[in-house]
Formats: C-alpha cells, structure tokens, sequence
C-alpha cells in the first residue's frame, strides 16, 4: 500500500469518527482533497476541498489564510484539470484574502500572482501573464536572497512569456537570469540545469544564431547523458534539437545522425 493509499485510510477513518461539530473535519477533508489531486482524481479532490471550504467559511472571518488556503487549493485542481477559467475565478479569490492577510512583500502573495501569471499563460493571454508574473517577480527580488529557487522560477516564467510574444532579446535576458541562479544553487549534473541551456539554445536558435544554439544544446545533452537513463524523453529531444540546427546549418550528414540517435529512444519508448 502506498503512502497516498494509507492517508486516505486514515483520514476516511478519522472522518468517520469525527462528531458533526467537530471543525477538525475542514482539516480531513483539506487532507483527503490533497490525496485526490497528487491521485490526478481532481473532481474528487475538489469534492473534498468543497467540503472543506463550507466549514471553514462558517466559522472563520472573511479574510482568514485559511479560507485563501482552500481557494488556492481549488484553484490548483481546476488548473491540474485544464479548466483555466474556474481555477482564475478562485486564484482571485484567494488572492484578494491574501492581499489583506499579509504585508505587502510577503512571499505567499508572490506565489499567488506567480500562479495567476500561469493561468493567464496557458490560455494564452500573455501581456496578463506578464503583468501577474511581474508582480510576483518584484516581491521576491525584495523578500528572498538573491540565489532563491523560486527567482529562478519566476526569471524562467518571463522569459517563456516572452518567447511566445516572439521577444526573444528579452528571453534571453530572462532565462540567463535564470541559469545564473540554478548554476550557483544546483550541482552540475543537475536536470533544471539541462533544461536552462536547452532553453537558451532554443532562443537562439530562434534569433538564426546556430553556433550559439549548439553550444547551449550539447551543454544540456552532456548533463543529460550523465544524468538520465539511457532512453529518457529528454535525451531525444536534445538528440532532435541538435540534429535540427545541424540540418539548418546545411549539415546534414550530421544531422542525421543525431536525428537517427533521438529516433533510436523514441521507438524504444
């Protein structure tokens, strides 16, 4: 039995026992809802988080964390399930707790612009993603060392924002921002680290900059031969990325055979 498999026991068990007025009850049911979503059950989860949220919203004031908490948590299990619309309307919601809730620095209120930026990116708004990830940017370069993970984070997300607005000066600008963090935080052999370059050789292959783009793109295959197993997806997209500026550069003895290489895993997998 796993370990999702065992809280769920226990937590079904600790509801049942659990007399109606018990207000531990928004707590299991908060539990059993976190259960569902890692299971990917998301209607299930947001079940349970309902249940939660009914509780709480009857015995805590209006602006409690706690009630900001469950939006969140709502908002996550729409956004897991694609429905961007509904996982907005309760990222605003806890959003607006949260505003009240805590100073205006405070890193809680950077991951929930962070995670508004993320909707308005996948359905494709990108000036709102950029403003909400902006946002989130400003209070962490204020609230966290300079070497945080979660500044990584935020540098990669605008710099994403800005490939699909097609600036890609302003990509590289981000994702180098980004990959100076994870070089100082990350050991070499490190996969975040391989994703960097990747993405940095993907800008600029798409300035037209092929000897730059192959740099970056054998600086993340050499992590990724090091540090995945043989037949990882990721191993075949550095193998098809650098057969791609090979065939672009006219290389094209070349480039087949890194294409031949990526075909080789993809078949196997």
């Amino acid at each position: 039995m796993g370990e999702n498999d065992k809280a769920e026991q226990v937590f079904t068990m600790l509801l049942e026992q659990a007399p109606d007025d018990d207000n531990n009850k928004a707590y299991y049911y908060q539990c059993l809802g976190l259960v569902k979503r890692s299971q990917g059950q998301y209607n299930v989860a947001i079940d349970f988080y309902e249940k939660s949220l009914a509780i709480d919203e009857k015995t805590l004031s209006p602006n409690h964390p706690k009630l900001a908490a469950s939006y969140n948590n709502i908002g996550l299990a729409y956004r897991d399930m694609g429905d961007y619309s509904k996982a907005l309307e309760f990222y605003e919601k806890d959003l607006e707790i949260t505003r009240k809730a805590l100073p205006p620095n405070h890193p809680s209120l950077a991951t929930s612009y962070n995670n508004i930026g993320q909707v308005y990116h996948n359905m494709g708004d990108y000036s709102k993603a950029l403003e909400f990830y902006e946002k989130a940017l400003k209070i962490r370069e204020k609230a966290l060392p300079p070497n945080h993970p979660s500044l990584a984070t935020s540098y990669n997300n605008i710099g994403l924002t800005y490939n699909n607005m097609g600036d890609y000066s302003k990509v590289l600008e981000f994702y180098k921002k980004a990959l100076k963090i994870r070089e100082n935080t990350l050991p070499p052999n490190h996969p975040e680290l391989a994703t960097s370059y990747n993405n940095i050789g993907l800008t600029y292959n798409n300035m037209g900059d092929y000897s730059k783009a192959l740099e970056f793109y054998k600086k993340a295959l050499k992590i990724r031969e090091k540090a995945l197993p043989p037949n990882h997806p990721d191993l075949a997209t550095s193998y098809n990325n650098i057969g791609g500026v090979y065939n672009d550069m006219g290389d094209y003895s070349k480039a087949l055979e890194f294409y031949e290489k990526s075909h080789k895993i993809k078949e196997k997998a």
